[in-house]
């Protein structure tokens, strides 16, 4: 039946068949007889090197449990383009990191006026990205 399917499709389209997908938006799909799979450890590892931690010690939470972020921070002031840009690469990672997803919701509502402390926690969610990616979990 999707061979048909396929097969009418092309005679009323330009199209190939390339086969199984392998990519998807950024996102690996990885198939196989046990289901179908998605992961965004490629993705992960690109954020690593653009934002210097490759090399960072691993850690194994995204946030220090109990931590109170305050838009009222008396701490110097974070490059406000940097934290912009990293709390957008890990915005589009939580699509296939649910776990990430309260730190990043909480960290986003600092974009307008970051300070270092909130630039701290986004090195701490990268370094858990590391670790996750040495323990195969991305």
């Amino acid at each position: 039946m999707c061979d048909e399917f396929k097969e009418s499709m092309m005679s009323f389209f330009d199209m190939t068949d390339l086969g199984n997908m392998r990519y998807f938006l950024g996102i690996e799909v990885l198939q196989n007889t046990n289901g179908i799979f998605v992961c965004q450890r490629k993705y992960a590892h690109e954020i690593l090197i653009r934002f210097n931690m490759v090399e960072c010690n691993p850690v194994k939470n995204p946030i220090v449990p109990g931590m109170k972020l305050s838009r009222t921070d008396t701490r110097p002031k974070a490059d406000a383009t940097l934290y912009k840009q990293a709390v957008g690469s890990l915005m589009y990672l939580i699509a296939t990191r649910p776990d990430l997803m309260y730190v990043v919701s909480l960290i986003s509502r600092f974009m307008e006026n970051p300070s270092e402390s909130q630039l701290n926690v986004v090195k701490q969610i990268l370094q858990y990205i590391k670790g996750a990616t040495e323990l195969g979990m991305l």
